[in-house]
């Protein structure tokens, strides 16, 4: 930008040069040019400078890094979280506030703890050094280590990123010495961790310090003392929950074999540090999906209606017999739930109603009882549990002129017969109302529809991925390009080259296939219903359930992911399909 401007300034510099006679200057051309590039080289040496110091810059309190500062910054600081971005991405900048507040309240608190940025698009060097595939992505570099970067966790926004660092850069868990001191704090918060310890310095301690540090929204202690050891009714090493919810203390003993993994004590902690049945707000979506429960009972209503909220009470009973394998979760659908309620085919008006989902595939299953009865709940999770019941798939219905088109519009309920017809060879493509890439390839498709509209055996579809589910298919990334070749058997083949009208026909004329790749072929079992592949997440466009609340990334790519992500607070009132508009490659398997 800053060459840029030195040019702007040298035409500005001419041009007034130019002109400088007319107002009777006397100076002349000459002279005028002279200062011009006086003024052009001065800018350009500022330029090299600021590239090739190893001088600390900040801005809005974040460090400006690149390769000749970066060893510097390791060196002076033990503690030093770098984001790495690209000025284009939308979520860097949604975070950028966010990331500068932070910064500043570590700032004020530790000089040895500082935030850093670097733009990744510019330093390419850094960015390949650091496997940096997607924007933004945070590392925390510790005591000067380069080789070995932490990952950051934690949530993107101001208190998270504090809350974060502050556990890393100072003891993890407080230290209880006797009776009164543990009373006390266990007393003073609402649910704490207590680690009853042997040996502080064992490698269980250790691993107990290493989940204190990920879990960094509850209060960690950790103990030795025999007293406590005997106060608390313990004779081995444990870790206790203690809660003023549900359950008021949890034990998880410390096996002597196996010993204690801190990623699976961190697991357990979030699970068991839900309250049996969660309301869903935008306070609480983190602790949902961080809990990575396989499986989620959601209970629909409008919470401004008595006789609806008069139904928790038997769900709560329900949710007691699947702690840690279900979590059971209020939806109001005249508030922060609303925004899920199309990902399930859902309106206000449908409340009181119940979905369960799992989250691994995003199948969702209705329950018909009329009556929500703790029974009847109980036997309906259970079932859905053992595989007795079919998932409910979501379709529309099909527009009246969805065959005469030259782009054939499929749904849910016509995939099958359309998709599967062994006279045909049928190229679907699988698309996002709200995703850029999908508009920018439209035209193509058209124009690929108009080609193909009178050729008896090959048809050019496309369906609403969002909005139509299939039971066999899964779709994570849009587009998605499938080839249903004619013939007997259910195969489908993925397309994976380039998008555009050519290459598509390319493929068509050989048969699903292009020269300089394998098709990848694959084997769609029978559908055991009619309708779509879900999605992931329980959160879709315009919004998805699903996945951790903190901003999503920008991958370098061009797809977009199926995933979308409940906006974070540092997320604003931003539209979440804007949100995913650069979301990439990963999902995309175009080649």
């Amino acid at each position: 930008m800053r060459g840029s401007g030195a040019r702007l300034l040298w035409l500005l510099v001419l041009s007034l040069a130019w002109l400088g006679p007319a107002w009777g200057d006397s100076e002349g051309l000459e002279g005028k040019e002279e200062d011009g590039e006086v003024v052009a080289e001065e800018e350009e040496e500022d330029e090299e400078d600021d590239v090739v110091s190893d001088e600390l810059k900040e801005e809005d309190s974040v460090l400006v890094l690149h390769e000749h500062n970066f060893a510097r910054a390791l060196s002076e600081f033990r503690l030093l979280l770098v984001e790495f971005y690209a000025p284009w991405c939308g979520h860097c900048q949604r975070l950028a506030p966010e990331f500068a507040q932070a910064a500043a309240t570590l700032r004020n608190g530790s000089e040895a703890v500082r935030l850093g940025k670097v733009d990744a698009t510019a330093q390419v060097g850094l960015s390949t050094e650091f496997g940096i595939n997607a924007y933004p992505t945070l590392k925390l570099f510790r005591d000067g280590n380069r080789t070995h970067p932490l990952a950051y966790t934690g949530r993107m926004d101001a208190n998270g990123i504090v809350r974060w660092m502050q556990r890393r850069a100072g003891p993890s868990a407080t230290l209880l010495q006797d009776t009164d001191t543990a009373a006390a704090f266990i007393s003073a918060q609402d649910m704490v961790v207590v680690g009853f310890f042997k040996d502080l310095k064992g490698e269980a301690a250790q691993a107990f310090y290493e989940a204190a540090g990920e879990v960094v929204d509850v209060a960690f202690g950790v103990t030795e003392a025999d007293e406590l050891f005997e106060a608390y009714g313990l004779s081995v090493d444990t870790v206790c929950l203690f809660k003023k919810f549900d359950e008021e203390r949890t034990d998880f003993p410390v096996d002597p074999a196996r010993g204690l993994d801190a990623a699976e004590l961190t697991r357990l902690l979030r699970v068991h540090s839900l309250e049996l049945v969660m309301e869903f707000s935008n306070e609480t979506s983190s602790r949902i999906f961080g809990a990575k429960i396989p499986h989620h009972m959601l209970l629909f209503l409008n919470k401004s209606v008595e006789e609806q909220l008069a139904l928790r009470d038997d769900f709560r009973k329900a949710a007691s017999n699947f702690r840690g394998e279900v979590l059971f979760v209020v939806v109001d659908v005249d508030g922060y739930g609303a925004t899920v309620l199309p990902f399930f085919g859902l309106t206000p008006a449908d409340a009181p109603t119940l979905r369960f989902i799992k989250m691994e595939n995003n199948r969702k299953y209705q329950m018909d009882e009329e009556a929500f009865s703790a029974t009847a709940v109980r036997d309906f999770v259970q079932a859905v549990l053992d595989g007795k019941v079919k998932p409910h798939l979501l379709s529309e219905e099909p527009p009246e002129d969805w065959d005469t088109r030259p782009v054939k519009v499929l749904v849910g309920k016509t995939f099958e017969q359309v998709a599967f017809d062994e006279t045909k060879n049928v190229f679907v493509k699988f698309y996002a109302p709200w995703c850029a890439h999908c508009k920018e390839m439209a035209a193509a498709w058209e124009e690929l529809g108009e080609r193909y509209k009178d050729h008896e055996d090959i048809v050019i579809a496309e369906i609403d991925a969002t909005a139509n589910e299939l039971e066999n298919i899964t779709i994570s990334g849009y587009p998605t390009l499938h080839y249903f070749p004619a013939g007997p058997g259910r195969k489908m083949i993925e397309y994976r080259s380039t998008r555009d009208v050519e290459t598509f026909s390319k493929f068509l004329e050989n048969g699903g296939t292009l020269p300089e790749e394998p098709p990848v072929v694959s084997k769609v079992p029978p559908s055991l219903g009619q309708g779509f592949p879900s999605t992931p997440g329980w959160l879709q466009a315009p919004a998805r359930w699903g996945m951790d609340p903190a901003l999503p990334h920008s991958r370098m790519g061009t797809g977009c992911l199926a995933i979308l992500f409940l906006p974070s607070p540092s997320a604003g009132d931003q539209d979440p399909r804007e949100q995913h508009r650069h979301r990439g490659a990963e999902s995309v398997r175009h080649g």
